[in-house]
């Protein structure tokens, strides 16, 4: 296998530096992705590379694709969410300022993405591989929406596993948890609030959600831990002398490997009087055994593995996927977001040597 040369790593991570900043000046908010699905198609056809594109979602394979090798997904995506009003600096002005990159998307994905396209291009025009690789630049992940990576699966190569770059401090995400969102209704009678008429809906909602609030469901995952359901928004009534006859709440629920989308939601219907409609089952967890080579190729590095809270392109893969890339994912969505410089080049050579035991 051919060595990992500095000065290869080196012209990489300055290519990605400067991609990086290129996508940060770039507004892409989730489904306004196509300024910066130009980019990247510009970028990797300037280095000799064919795209193929499907909305905004852009992708590419090695050029010794095989069909009959297993197929590796390197994957993260290029929307973000918009800037809070908490921003003091320019989001869209990438800044190099005491050793980090400010800029919205710095950090949530746009490191993790340029670092994956880094280590895609090194073994590009490789002959010797194991694995086909397939790089997908992924659409609407803010938004989980249905235009972005789960549009392009059925138009690519089966995939065998996957890395999806999300920031970690490439630390080794095994598990994730997926996500259920409940619109619930409570049911009652409306009256006149000044005397004894009515059902109110508010007290029905209130004894369901506090079964929601204690409830402990019996299998806990070893790497994700317990279920966890929130009540995030409740509404109800339209004046103060009307006993409402409905209050609606919606619920979010991550749910770990131990239970299915649907066995959690017949859990909560024979629990709670509310009618409970999901919004969709779409939303998987996820994991990889940390037997897998991916996994051992990391932990070799002397990283650690450890369970996610937080939903990602993951939940619409059905194959063993890892989460990993640089940066923190306590700074995503932040204001004056930012990524190490280090981070950057620690991401592009993290890939490449977890690769190369592997691919």
């Amino acid at each position: 296998m051919p060595s990992l040369f500095t000065t290869d790593v080196d012209t990489l991570a300055a290519d990605a530096l400067a991609l990086l900043k290129q996508l940060i000046a770039t507004p892409s908010f989730s489904r306004d992705e196509n300024h910066t699905a130009d980019r990247l198609e510009t970028f990797l056809r300037e280095r000799d590379v064919p795209t193929q594109r499907l909305k905004n979602n852009v992708w590419a394979v090695n050029r010794q694709f095989d069909p009959a090798k297993p197929t590796l997904l390197l994957n993260s995506h290029h929307d973000t969410v918009k800037p809070n009003t908490s921003w003091t600096l320019d989001p869209f002005s990438p800044l190099e300022q005491d050793g980090k990159l400010f800029g919205l998307g710095s950090n949530d994905a746009g490191g993790c993405l340029v670092s994956l396209i880094a280590a895609f291009l090194h073994f590009y025009d490789r002959t010797d591989l194991a694995y086909n690789i397939l790089l997908i630049a992924s659409a609407e992940e803010e938004i989980s929406g249905r235009d972005g990576l789960e549009l392009v699966l059925p138009h690519v190569p089966t995939i065998d596993f996957a890395i999806v770059g999300e920031p970690t401090e490439m630390q080794l995400a095994i598990a994730e948890k997926g996500l259920l969102v409940l619109d619930c209704t409570a049911h009652g009678i409306s009256g006149h609030a000044a005397r004894d008429e009515g059902d109110n809906a508010i007290y029905h909602a209130l004894q369901d959600i506090d079964w929601l609030r204690t409830y402990q469901f019996p299998r806990v995952s070893p790497t994700l831990g317990p279920i966890k359901m929130s009540v995030t928004i409740i509404q109800a009534g339209t004046q103060h002398n009307v006993v409402p006859d409905a209050c609606t709440f919606t619920v979010d629920v991550r749910v770990t490997e131990q239970y299915t989308l649907e066995e959690v939601i017949a859990i909560i219907r024979t629990n709670i009087r509310s009618d409970v409609q999901p919004r969709s089952i779409r939303l998987t967890p996820s994991s990889i055994p940390v037997e897998h080579p991916i996994v051992q190729a990391g932990l070799a590095l002397g990283r650690h593995t450890y369970g996610s809270p937080t939903t990602s392109d993951q939940a619409v893969l059905s194959c063993p996927s890892l989460k990993c890339g640089p940066g923190h994912s306590g700074r995503s969505h932040s204001a004056n977001e930012f990524l190490y410089l280090r981070e950057l080049g620690e991401g592009v050579r993290g890939y490449i040597q977890m690769l190369e035991q592997v691919v």
